[in-house]
Order: structure tokens, then sequence, then C-alpha cells
């Protein structure tokens, strides 16, 4: 049996976890940052780095006595390496590094992407390559092959904003909180989702990619009016994203080979009503849908140990110590840059 020690600092979440090779978590420990960045309406890249600093250690030593494990029954020690918000990326990975170092144990730089593309398979081992992957977050939409561990072919990504981001900017504009995907769809499902006539960038498009600032700034066209209840705007809105988000994923599988499951991941799939409508996408290709749990859709080190453990099964032996933090970090390092898309894409 191998054990990882995970370690996940790419935002606002400080994150460590040791999970088994055979699906086992045996301890995990979240520090949320929500209270930090409320007043600021969004993530303030200081103060997420300040507090990663500051609470790292001792969550990984929580942990590990949780678990009765000492650093040195651990098998490799897997953290963030990229991408992500440039000053957590660095507290966690110079910490591993330490570890590593410390107890003579192999440092897997773990791309933060692959941990949310492979963390359906921690949940569910039946799960088999190849499959079809929205990965969906406050950072990050695209649309992914995915045929095995470090082997993806982007297939759409967005153009502009991604929908968690869109769903933040919602929230703010409405007055309803932080973060915002959570407080969004509570209040969505008190308001009529058709009461708000809000624009589907792309709907239909021959363009494979995603585009959620036109939605964004639609909503706050919408809510200036004062013609329409906030719940309504939140309602249509999720509608507006949910029709976006069908139709760029039965484009994206009509140009894919034969796959195993249609997958969900990232925070936004933790949505209740983006996992059903996906649900039934899937049924009516004749796939399996496949999300992974609440706990493990948000940003959480569980993942990145896993994918520490399944790069661990693909034959890899570890990361130079020397390796860097990357602020932006593609999945798939041969896609073309995409219109308009800058450093998002």
């Amino acid at each position: 049996m191998r054990m990882v020690l995970g370690i996940e600092s790419s935002c606002d979440e400080t994150a460590a976890a040791l999970v088994t090779d055979d699906r086992r978590i045996l301890a995990q420990a979240i520090a949320s940052q929500d209270e930090s960045h409320a007043p600021y309406g969004g993530v303030v890249p200081e103060i997420a780095a300040r507090a990663h600093a500051e609470r790292l250690t001792p969550l990984i030593g929580r942990v590990l006595d949780e678990a009765g494990v000492a650093l040195a029954d651990v098998d490799a020690v897997a953290a963030t390496a990229g991408p992500g918000l440039i000053g957590g990326v660095m507290v966690g990975l110079v910490t591993a590094k330490a570890l590593a170092m410390a107890s003579d144990k192999p440092l897997l730089a773990i791309n933060h992407l692959e941990g949310h593309a492979l963390s359906p398979r921690l949940a569910d081992p039946a799960l088999e390559f190849p499959y079809a992957l929205l990965l969906v977050s406050g950072g990050h939409c695209q649309l992914l092959e995915v045929a095995g561990v470090g082997r993806y072919r982007r297939l759409a990504t967005t153009i502009d904003d991604a929908l968690g981001e869109a769903f933040d900017k919602t929230a703010k504009i409405l007055g309803v909180g932080f973060p915002g995907g959570p407080a969004v769809e509570r209040l969505a499902a008190e308001g009529d989702p058709t009461a708000v006539p809000l624009p589907r960038p792309l709907l239909g498009s021959e363009e494979p990619h995603f585009s959620f600032a036109g939605l964004k700034s639609a909503v706050l066209r919408a809510q200036d009016s004062g013609r329409y209840g906030a719940a309504d705007i939140a309602a249509s809105f999720q509608q507006a994203a949910i029709d976006c988000l069908l139709d760029r994923s039965a484009r994206a599988l009509d140009n894919m080979g034969e796959v195993t499951a249609l997958v969900v991941a990232g925070g936004v799939a933790a949505n209740a009503s983006v996992r059903a409508s996906l649900e039934e996408l899937a049924t009516s290709r004749g796939l399996r849908f496949v999300a992974p749990p609440q706990e493990l859709c948000t940003d959480n080190a569980a993942m990145i140990a896993w994918a520490g453990l399944e790069r661990l099964a693909a034959g890899a032996t570890g990361d130079p110590l020397d390796i860097s933090a990357r602020p932006r970090w593609p999945l798939d390092e041969n896609a073309e840059p995409v219109r308009g898309a800058g450093v998002k894409g």
C-alpha cells in the first residue's frame, strides 16, 4: 500500500490530506479563508498567501496526528505547483520541498488542474480512461478528453471569464455574499429561471469555446434596471449558464472519440442544478455520468495526494527539488491559443 501526503494552497483554501492507493482518505483538513476575503467580494492574493504561511504547517501536523502516521511512513509528498495565485502556490510547494528533503521522500509537483481531473477516480473505482471532462471552477472552464494520467486533449476553454468567476460576480452584483457560487445557487432556488431574458453566449456556435463575460454584464444591466427581483435574476443567470454548459459539452462529445463517461469536476460541479442537467445529457448519450462528492469538488488536498498516487502508479519517481512554482500551467501543453483568451486560455 502506498500513502501520499498532499498539500494544496493555490487559491484561498489551505489544505492537507493523507490518501492511500486503495482510495482511502486517512485524514484531511481544510482551513477556509472566506471570512478574510468576504469584505472585498473576492480573493485578495496577499491575504491568501499570508494565511497559507500561517496555517499550513499546523494543518499538516494535525493531519499526521489524526491518521496516527509519521512523516517517515509516507511514500511521497505531493503539492500543487500551479496554476494558481503564485504566492500561495509557493508557500505550499516550498513546504513540500522541505518535508521531502527532511524525510528523504520523493517530491511530486502536481498540476492543480490534474488534481481536479483525476479526483473523480478517487471516489469512483469504476471510472476508466478515456473520459470526457468538464472542468469548471472559479478560475477555469475547459472541456477535455482525459486519455490517461498526463494525457489530456483540450477541446474547449473560455475566451474570457470562467463560470465560477461569473457566479462570484453575480453574487457581488446581487449583494448576496462571498463565496458567490453557493450563495447564488441558494437564491436561484427561490426564483423563476425564465423571468429575466439573459443571453447565452456562443450557444449553437461552431466555435467550441465558452464565453461568460457578456452574461455577467447582462446580469448587471438587469439588476440596474430595477425591473427584476434578485431571486429571479439569480435563477435566470444559473439557467443561462447551464444552457451554455450543455450546448458546449454536447458539441465537445460530438468531436471526441469513444469515451467511458461524462465527468464534471471543479468548484462549480458542486452546484446541484449543474450536476442534474449534465447527468441528463450523459444519459441521452448513453454515457455514465460521474461527479466527485461535493467535498472533492472545491479545492482540497485529497485530490492532490490522489494525483500523486496516480503518477506513482504510472511510473513517476519524483520531481527535482528545484522545480519552480507556475502561475500558468495548461493541462494540454499543445493546445492552440484561442481568440481573445489572453492568459486565461
